[in-house]
C-alpha cells in the first residue's frame, strides 16, 4: 500500500504541489493578498509563460501546417463559443464580483499547463502548443473589446487590456520560444524551466486561492465551473471527432482548460481585485480536471 502511495505522489507530483499551495492560499491569506494588489498574479505570469515556452519544442511550430484546419475550428470555438459558453454559466451566479469573475473564464487562452497534460496523455503536443500560441493571440487582440461591450457601465479601457497581456503574455512567450529556438539550451536547463514553471503554477494558485472567501455563494460559482467544464471538454470531443486519437486528446485538453491566471487578470483589469476571487476555485478544478483526463487516456493507451 506504502509503496503504492508512493507511485501515485510520483505520477501526480504537479498536482500534490498544487493542492499544497491551494492550501496555503486558502489559509495563509492576509500576507498572500497583500502580494496580489502589488502586481503579483502579473509577476509570477511572466515568469510561468517565459520557463514554459522554454520547454516548447522548435519542432511544434513546424508541425502546424498539416492540422490547420482542426486548428482554425478550435481557434474559432476558443474566442466564440468560449466566452458566451463562460458568460451564460456565470448567470448562475448571483450578480457581482464573483459572477464578474466567472465570465472571464473562456475569454482566457488555453491552459499553458494543457501542454504538459498534452504530453501526460500522449496527445499532440505540436498541436497543443499551436492553439496555445493562436489562442494567446487571440487573447490579446479580442479581450479588451469583448469585456468592454460586457461590462458596460463600468470604467474599462480596452487598450490597458491588450497592453498588459502584449507584456505579461505575448512579449515572454515570444521571447522565450526564441531563446529556445536560437540558443538550444541543454536538457538540464529544460528541465529546470519546467521545475520553475511548475512552481509558477503553485505560487499564482496560491495567490488567487488567497483571494476566496468560502460563504454559501461559492457553492454556485462551484456549479457554474463544473458546468464551464464539462460543456468545454464536449466541444473539444466534438471538434476533435474523426481525428486521430492523438490529435483529440490535445483538443479534449487545451479546450477544456483555459488559463485561470491570465482570466484573473482580465477579470482584475476589468471589474476589480475581487473579481479574481472565484478564478482560484477554477484553477484548482480545472488542474484537477486535466492531470485526472491525462492519466485516464495514458492508463488506456499505455503505448
Amino acid at each position: 500500500m506504502a509503496q503504492r502511495g508512493r507511485q501515485l505522489l510520483s505520477e501526480y507530483r504537479e498536482l500534490a504541489i498544487v493542492a499544497v499551495a491551494a492550501a496555503v492560499g486558502l489559509t495563509v491569506q492576509r500576507p498572500l493578498v497583500w502580494v496580489v494588489h502589488h502586481q503579483g498574479i502579473d509577476i509570477f505570469l511572466v515568469i510561468l509563460v517565459f520557463f514554459t515556452a522554454l520547454t516548447i519544442e522548435p519542432r511544434t511550430l513546424r508541425d502546424l501546417p498539416a492540422a490547420w484546419r482542426r486548428l482554425s475550428v478550435a481557434l474559432l470555438a476558443g474566442i466564440t463559443v468560449l466566452p458566451a459558453l463562460s458568460w451564460s454559466v456565470a448567470h448562475l451566479v448571483s450578480a457581482g464580483h464573483l459572477r464578474d469573475g466567472v465570465s472571464a473564464i473562456g475569454l482566457a487562452p488555453c491552459e499553458i499547463a494543457s501542454i504538459a497534460t498534452t504530453a501526460m496523455a500522449g496527445g499532440d503536443v505540436a498541436l497543443a502548443g499551436g492553439l496555445l500560441l493562436g489562442s494567446t493571440v487571440l487573447t490579446v487582440v479580442l479581450a479588451g473589446p469583448i469585456l468592454a461591450a460586457e461590462a458596460s457601465g463600468t470604467a474599462l479601457d480596452p487598450w490597458h487590456i491588450l497592453v498588459n497581456l502584449l507584456c505579461i503574455v505575448a512579449v515572454p512567450l515570444a521571447v522565450g520560444v526564441t531563446v529556445r529556438g536560437t540558443l538550444r539550451p541543454p536538457p538540464h536547463l529544460i528541465e529546470a524551466a519546467s521545475t520553475i514553471s511548475t512552481l509558477s503554477v503553485a505560487a499564482l494558485v496560491a495567490l488567487v486561492a488567497s483571494e476566496v472567501h468560502f460563504a454559501r455563494s461559492y457553492l454556485s460559482v462551484l456549479l457554474a465551473v463544473v458546468v464551464f467544464v464539462v460543456v468545454s471538454a464536449g466541444v473539444g470531443l466534438l471538434i476533435g471527432r474523426g481525428g486521430t486519437r492523438r490529435a483529440r486528446g490535445a483538443l479534449l485538453l487545451t479546450l477544456s482548460m483555459r488559463d485561470f491566471a491570465i482570466a484573473a487578470g482580465l477579470a482584475t483589469a476589468a471589474f476589480g481585485a475581487d473579481a479574481a476571487a472565484p478564478l482560484g476555485l477554477y484553477g484548482i478544478a480545472v488542474l484537477l480536471w486535466g492531470t485526472g483526463v491525462a492519466g485516464f487516456m495514458r492508463g488506456r493507451n499505455p503505448a
